[in-house]
C-alpha cells in the first residue's frame, strides 16, 4: 500500500490520463471514483468525499491526486485525511478559496512529514514557473503581471459538477489584484487586453481572481486569463450576474444547469498553451518571459503525473506549497513545457 498513488476523478479526461502516465512509470495508480461502471477492475468505488476520506485515512496511500475538482469543497478535506498517515497530496487547484486554505495548512502538514502541493497544473505553474525562472538570483520584484493563456481540446460530454462548480464560484468572486501586499476586489474581467504570442498568434485576456495570486511574492500583482470574457456586452453585465449569483438557492440552481451543459468535441483553438510574466523591479529593469505548452488540460495531467513521481522518490520538503515553490519551476519543464525568456532590459515591454 506504501507506494500506491490513488486518483480521486479517476473517470474524467485528466484523471484517465494521469493514471495511464504513472502505470507508464511503472507506478500502482489505484482509481477512485462514484460509477463503478465507468471504472476498470481493481478501482475503489466509494460513495461519497466523506466515504474517500474514511479510506485514505485507513488505507494511507502514499500520494493522493485530486482530480475532482470543486477544490473549495473537496481539497482540505482530502488532504488532511492523509495527514495521520504521512500521506502526499496533489491537486490542480486554482481559485482563491481552496489554494489559500490549503498553503494555510503548512505547518500542519509539516508536522506530520506531508507535502501537500495546490495548483499542480497549467493554472498556477504554467505563470509561477515563469517568474521563477524571471526572478531567480534578482531581490523581489515591484511588480509582476502574469497571464494564464490555455488553449484546450473539448472532449465530448458534460460539463460536469466540479467545473460547473469552479465557473460560478469564479463569477460570484469577481475580480481581485494585489495591491500594498493585499489581495483587494476588483472588477471581473478588468483591463481587457490583447497579447501577441510568440508563435505570432493574437489572445484576448482579462483579469480574474485566479491561485497566481498567492504563487507570487510583490506588492503589486495582477492576473489575466483568456478564459475571462471579453466582450464589452458581457462584461457589463458581470456585476449583476454575480449579485444574482451569491444568493444560495440561485447558485446551486446555476451550478446544476451549468454541470448537465452538453459539450461538443472541438479542437484547441491555438496550437499552444502560454504561461506569460512581465516582472518590474524598483531599479526599473523589466523582463517578461513565456513558457509554451501543449494543450492545457494535457499539460495538468502531467504535471501531476510529475509531481506525484517526484513525490514518490522521496527529498522533497514536508509542508503546504503551490507546485514551483515544492519542486522548483523545473516541474514546468519535466512536464513538457518551454521557457522563451529575454534578457534584462531597461524599460517596460508592451505586450499589447
Amino acid at each position: 500500500m506504501a507506494e500506491q498513488v490513488w486518483i480521486l476523478g479517476a473517470t474524467g479526461r485528466i484523471g484517465r490520463t494521469v493514471a495511464a502516465g504513472l502505470t507508464e512509470h511503472g507506478i500502482e495508480a489505484v482509481r477512485v471514483g462514484r460509477s463503478p461502471e465507468a471504472m476498470p477492475a481493481g478501482s475503489l468505488v466509494v460513495r461519497d468525499m466523506a466515504e474517500i476520506a474514511a479510506e485514505i485515512a485507513r488505507r494511507r496511500p502514499a500520494v493522493v491526486v485530486n482530480a475532482v475538482g470543486g477544490y473549495a469543497a473537496t481539497a482540505l478535506t482530502v488532504a488532511r485525511a492523509g495527514l495521520p498517515g504521512g500521506t502526499h497530496y496533489l491537486d490542480a487547484a486554482n481559485d482563491l478559496i481552496a489554494v489559500p486554505r490549503l498553503l494555510a495548512a503548512h505547518a500542519e502538514a509539516a508536522a506530520a512529514g506531508s507535502t501537500l502541493v495546490t495548483g499542480a497544473g497549467f493554472g498556477v505553474l504554467a505563470t509561477e514557473a515563469v517568474v521563477a525562472e524571471l526572478t531567480e538570483g534578482r531581490p523581489a520584484p515591484s511588480r509582476v503581471r502574469v497571464d494564464a493563456l490555455a488553449s484546450v481540446a473539448l472532449e465530448p460530454g458534460v460539463l460536469g459538477s466540479g467545473y460547473a462548480t469552479t465557473m460560478v464560484d469564479a463569477l460570484v468572486a469577481g475580480g481581485r489584484r494585489i495591491r500594498g501586499g493585499q489581495l483587494v476586489k476588483s472588477r471581473l474581467a478588468a483591463n481587457p487586453r490583447t497579447l501577441t504570442l510568440p508563435d505570432g498568434a493574437t489572445v484576448k485576456s482579462a483579469e480574474v481572481a485566479s491561485g497566481e495570486l498567492l504563487a507570487v511574492a510583490a506588492p503589486d500583482v495582477s492576473v489575466t486569463s483568456s478564459l475571462a470574457p471579453a466582450s464589452p456586452a458581457v462584461r457589463a453585465v458581470l456585476p449583476v450576474l454575480s449579485s444574482l449569483l451569491a444568493i444560495p438557492a440561485v447558485r446551486r440552481f446555476a451550478i446544476a444547469r451549468l454541470a448537465a451543459l452538453p459539450i461538443k468535441a472541438a479542437p484547441r483553438p491555438r496550437p499552444h498553451s502560454w504561461g506569460h510574466a512581465v516582472v518590474e523591479w524598483p531599479d526599473g529593469v523589466t523582463r517578461e518571459g513565456w513558457l509554451r505548452a501543449g494543450d492545457g488540460m494535457d499539460y495538468t495531467a502531467a504535471v501531476l503525473t510529475r509531481a506525484a513521481v517526484r513525490l514518490l522518490d522521496g527529498g522533497i520538503e514536508p509542508g503546504a506549497f503551490t507546485p514551483a515553490a515544492a519542486f522548483g519551476a523545473g516541474l514546468a519543464e519535466a512536464a513538457g513545457g518551454t521557457f522563451l525568456l529575454d534578457g534584462d532590459r531597461q524599460g517596460r515591454i508592451a505586450s499589447t
